[in-house]
């Protein structure tokens, strides 16, 4: 089959950074389905992992974990799929990506692809969406039904996961969402996903939430840059405020300094639960169908920023650059492979 990958980490210029390649097709074991992938999109977590992961003496790396598919084998053990059925999923950090014409996963990460997108676009949603939902309703446990409904503040709210968790918070919640954004075009971005308001990260967050009538907000998510926000979101946080964020700062984060306002904090990795195969690691595929389900219901958009054509290694390369430079607004999506 052919895949796009790649042995020693290299900058994304450097011509061996991402190698067309041919490896041999998997076989499907156990709960694994063999999924023949029609769409794929790129996420940071692609050029962290290129940036730093070396393949073992004669094998490669094959990252991907976005992508959309028809299910082409299933494993003795599966319950939930069958050959023909068009399935997304963001899958396992441990296995190969989705680089790659074929790909197995865990039919408890897959869930069946919405009926109204068609493959490329529904490839912008699974890892952003388990990103977000489990961030909203796992971690920060938000519920529509909350009695006294507070702020949910999501800074780097233009970004991939941004653009669905503002979505799904104004969807699913009564809480109000305000986003941030640093320049026109992405701030019109975030108000068009559903934010009620949307400030400038790049400035003093105090004073604009005080013109939005906040002293303080009750819920802080971080997307992105989190050692340089910290110390404005340990002020701007209420007291017994809750506090999450999902990237890997910098430097380390004093955490003594949500003591004085008991302020709770919650990393969410949507890796987690294939990573430690954890006991409720099915609840992946139940959140993806019921995405699915909003999607096709018209309450959930996807956010694909760009497509890069075809999935080869000149396009991912591409791919990595631009989400590397920090200038993505949405996902970057790819389709089919050549020939």
């Amino acid at each position: 089959m052919r895949a796009v990958a790649y042995q020693t980490p290299h900058p994304i210029d450097h011509p061996a950074a991402l190698l067309d390649i041919e490896l041999p097709t998997p076989t499907p074991q156990g709960r694994d389905i063999l999924v023949a992938v029609q769409a794929i999109a790129v996420n940071p977590v692609d050029t962290k992992v290129r940036a730093n992961r070396s393949a073992a003496a004669g094998e490669w790396v094959t990252l991907g974990w976005d992508a959309s598919g028809i299910v082409e084998a299933v494993g003795p053990d599966v319950v939930g799929f069958r050959p023909g059925d068009r399935v997304w999923h963001a899958g396992d950090l441990q296995r190969a990506g989705s680089y790659a014409e074929y790909q197995l996963v865990d039919e408890r990460l897959v869930g069946h692809m919405p009926h109204s997108l068609d493959f490329a676009t529904a490839a912008s949603l699974p890892l952003t969406a388990i990103t977000a939902w489990e961030m909203l309703f796992d971690r920060l446990q938000l519920r529509r039904d909350d009695p006294s409904p507070g702020q949910l503040l999501i800074i780097g709210a233009a970004g991939g996961v941004g653009s669905i968790m503002v979505q799904l918070a104004r969807q699913l919640t009564n809480f109000t969402v305000i986003g941030t954004a640093s320049r026109a075009s992405t701030q019109e971005w975030v108000l068009a996903a559903g934010a009620h308001h949307v400030i400038d990260h790049s400035q003093p967050l105090a004073p604009q939430l005080a013109e939005l009538g906040f002293a303080h907000v009750s819920h802080v998510v971080c997307l992105t840059h989190t050692d340089e926000h910290y110390a404005q979101i340990v002020e701007i946080l209420a007291p017994q405020g809750h506090f999450g964020l999902i990237d890997d700062p910098a430097t380390l984060l004093d955490i003594r300094l949500l003591k004085r306002k008991s302020i709770a904090l919650h990393w969410e990795l949507m890796f987690t639960r294939s990573l430690y195969q954890t006991a409720d690691m099915a609840a992946q595929q139940a959140l993806l169908n019921q995405v699915a389900q909003l999607v096709d219901a018209g309450q959930l958009k996807p956010t694909v920023g760009e497509h890069f054509g075809l999935i080869n290694a000149a396009n991912l390369r591409r791919a990595h650059a631009l989400l590397e430079s920090g200038q993505a607004r949405g996902k970057i999506v790819l389709s089919g492979f050549a020939g």
